[in-house]
């Protein structure tokens, strides 16, 4: 299986983008391919419709969508910023959508996750996105937000609290059951 791993971030410290990195061990199993985009080598222009007229989609725009099409399922970790999300993600998913023929994630199962330093570790992008990327071709088998990303997550141990990382370790166990069974309908 290939599984594309990104954080809704354009951030070179991002927290989304180590948490997502660490989830993404969870499942590598031995035939599966993980990889790990940063958006940072994905930089565009803020879409326009103006930019588009004259020069058409960003090639970085149709390299990221070609990242989305070679994967099986997708892990996804949303920063917050202001409550919505990040304008990288956010101006990368718009130029997505103005390819023909296709929505953002053309049916891939996602995992859909965000962290923060505060208390909510994101809810608000998380109800939002959860809302919305189901219209945007994302199959959403799951969420998880991280609270207190500091006081809850350590590079190379991951999610410290035992209660999170419980309920974290639950919805990949569910993630990977609902993916064999995606895999064994589709033989």
């Amino acid at each position: 299986m290939k599984i594309l791993a990104f954080a809704g971030s354009n951030s070179s410290r991002s927290i989304n983008k180590k948490f997502v990195s660490s989830v993404s061990k969870y499942y590598k199993e031995a035939d599966d391919i993980v990889e790990i985009l940063d958006l940072n080598d994905f930089e565009m222009p803020l879409f326009s419709v103006d930019y588009e007229r004259e020069h058409g989609i960003p090639a970085q725009a149709l390299a990221f969508a070609e990242k989305i099409d070679e994967a099986d399922f997708i892990l996804l970790s949303l920063a917050e910023n202001n409550g919505n999300y990040n304008a990288a993600y956010k101006s990368i998913t718009d130029w997505i959508s103005r390819i023909p023929g296709r929505k953002i994630f053309n049916g891939k199962p996602l995992f859909l996750m965000a962290t923060s330093p505060g208390r909510r570790g994101g809810m608000g992008v998380l109800e939002i996105a959860t809302l919305r990327l189901p219209y945007d071709g994302a199959e959403l088998l799951e969420t998880f937000s991280l609270p207190e990303f500091n006081q809850n997550f350590e590079e190379g141990k991951g999610v410290t609290n035992v209660l999170l990382r419980s309920q974290l370790e639950a919805k990949v166990r569910k993630t990977k059951r609902l993916l064999k069974q995606k895999a064994e309908q589709n033989q």
